[in-house]
C-alpha cells in the first residue's frame, strides 16, 4: 500500500515539475539560460562528482552507474535558492523554491539495469532595467524580462561488461519555451514600445559513459570514470510580436496597437561535453575528483549576436567525497549518517564586456538512513558565487537548501514463495 501511494504522489508531483520559473539569475538572459542540473541531491553536496557510484544510489550524470543497481529506487528532489546580486550601483536579493528532478532506477540482472526521468536542462528568468541619463536626468529606460526553460526526459541503460569495467548510454528528449519581453520607456513620452518573443525548442541528444572499479591494497576501491555527450542541436521555432503600450495607474499595460512580426526558425547548440573522474574509498569513507570540459564557443543567443558577449569553451573542477562513521551501528543512529562535502570551480563559458563569467561553490549535506530500509533522506546547500559587480556587470551570490527523497527496495522482485 505504502509503494502506491508512493508512486501515486510522484505521478503527480511530476505533472507540476517544470510549469515552474527556476532561476533568478541575471546570466539566464543568454543562451538557451542558466543551467540547472548539477547532479541528484546526494551528489551535489560532492561537488557534483559524475565518478561517485555504489549499487544503491544512481548517478545519472554517469549512465554506466545504472549498471551497479541492486534495488528498484525512485528519486525526487527540490531546491530553496535565495540570491544576493549587486552591480556597481544597485543592490537587490531573489528567492526561488522549485523541485528539480524525478528519476527511477530499474534492474534488471546482476548485469543490466535501466533508468529513466525528467530532469531540468536551463532555465530563464530575469528582471533587468537599465537606465540611461542625460546629466541627471533619465532619459530613457530598458526593462527586459524572462521565463521559461528547456526540460529534459530520459532513458539509459548500464551495462557490466566485465567484473570491473561498466558502460552504459541516455537516449535523452530535450524540450521547452522561452518567453522574453522588452519595453523602451522614453521620458517625457506617453506611449512605450513592448516586444515580445516566444521559442519553442525541442530536441534529442545522448550521453554515455564509462565506469572502472578495481581493488587497491586490496581494503580500498579506486574508481574512475569517463562520460562523453556529442554536440547536438534543438530545433527552435520563434515568434515575435511588437507593440505600442502605456500604463495605468495600477501598472497594468495597455495595448495602443500591435503587430505580429514574422521571425525565422533557428538552431541552438547543445555543446559537447568530456568529463573524467578518479575517485578512492571503501564503504565507510570516499574521496573523488572530476574534471569537465565543455563545447560552448559555438554557443549562440536566441534572437540577437550582442556586441558585448561571446562564448569560449569552458571547463570544471569537483573535488568532493563522504564519510560514514559506522554505517552498521546498532547503537547510534548519527554514525549511520553519510556526512559529505564538495567543491566546484567553472568558467561558465560565457564573456561579457571581455570578462569571463567565473561560478565556485562549496557544498556539505547529510544523508539521513530511514530505519529498516535502504531509502534515506538527503538535506544538503550549497554556497557560491558568479560573476562580477565590475566592468559593468552582475555579482551573483547565492545559497541554496536542497533535499531529496530516495526510496528504495526490491519492489518488482517475484516472491519464491506464496
Amino acid at each position: 500500500m505504502i509503494k502506491k501511494i508512493v508512486l501515486g504522489v510522484l505521478v503527480l508531483l511530476s505533472s507540476q515539475l517544470f510549469s515552474q520559473e527556476n532561476t533568478a539569475s541575471p546570466y539566464s538572459f543568454y543562451g538557451l539560460g542558466d543551467a540547472r542540473f548539477k547532479g541528484m541531491n546526494d551528489v551535489v553536496s560532492m561537488g557534483g562528482l559524475s565518478v561517485y557510484s555504489d549499487s544503491i544510489h544512481l548517478n545519472v550524470l554517469n549512465p554506466a552507474s545504472y549498471a551497479n543497481q541492486m534495488l528498484t529506487s525512485i528519486q525526487i528532489g527540490g531546491t530553496s535558492s535565495f540570491y544576493k546580486l549587486k552591480s556597481s550601483v544597485d543592490y537587490e536579493q531573489a528567492k526561488k523554491t522549485t523541485l528539480d528532478y524525478l528519476v527511477i532506477g530499474l534492474p534488471y540482472s546482476k548485469k543490466l539495469g535501466f533508468s529513466l526521468g525528467l530532469l531540468p536542462y536551463s532555465a530563464v528568468g530575469y528582471r533587468l532595467v537599465k537606465n540611461q541619463y542625460t546629466g541627471d536626468v533619465l532619459t530613457q529606460s530598458n526593462v527586459y524580462n524572462g521565463t521559461g526553460g528547456v526540460n529534459k526526459v530520459y532513458f539509459g541503460a548500464g551495462y557490466q561488461l566485465t567484473s570491473k569495467l561498466s558502460f552504459g548510454a541516455d537516449f535523452q528528449y530535450l524540450f521547452g519555451s522561452i518567453d522574453t519581453k522588452s519595453i523602451l520607456l522614453l521620458n517625457g513620452i506617453q506611449y512605450s514600445t513592448r516586444e515580445l518573443n516566444n521559442s519553442v525548442v525541442s530536441g534529442v541528444a545522448f550521453n554515455t559513459g564509462l565506469i572502472y572499479k578495481t581493488k587497491v591494497y586490496a581494503k580500498y576501491t579506486l574508481t574512475t570514470s569517463l562520460t562523453f555527450s556529442p554536440e547536438t542541436k534543438l530545433n527552435s521555432v520563434n515568434t515575435r510580436n511588437t507593440a505600442t503600450v502605456t500604463f495605468n495607474s495600477a501598472g497594468a499595460e495597455l495595448i495602443a496597437n500591435s503587430q505580429e512580426v514574422v521571425v525565422p526558425d533557428s538552431k541552438m547548440n547543445i555543446p559537447s561535453k568530456l568529463a573524467l573522474g578518479a575517485g578512492l574509498g571503501n564503504r565507510k569513507w570516499f574521496i573523488g575528483a572530476d574534471y569537465t570540459r565543455r563545447g560552448t564557443s559555438t554557443q549562440t543567443n536566441r534572437f540577437d549576436n550582442y556586441n558585448n558577449v561571446r562564448y569560449e569553451n569552458s571547463s570544471k573542477i569537483a573535488i568532493g567525497g563522504y564519510f560514514i562513521p559506522k554505517f552498521d551501528s546498532f547503537q547510534s543512529y548519527f554514525q549511520r549518517v553519510t556526512y559529505k562535502a564538495g567543491f566546484r570551480y567553472e568558467n561558465t563559458g560565457l564573456l561579457i564586456n571581455n570578462t569571463s563569467i567565473k561560478d565556485k561553490a562549496v557544498s556539505f549535506g547529510f544523508a539521513f538512513p530511514i530505519t529498516g530500509t535502504f531509502s534515506s533522506i538527503n538535506i544538503g546547500s550549497e554556497i557560491g558565487s558568479r560573476g562580477t559587480s565590475s566592468n559593468g556587470l552582475i555579482k551573483e551570490n547565492y545559497f541554496t537548501i536542497n533535499i531529496g527523497l530516495m526510496f528504495s527496495d526490491k519492489w518488482f522482485k517475484k516472491n519464491l514463495y506464496n
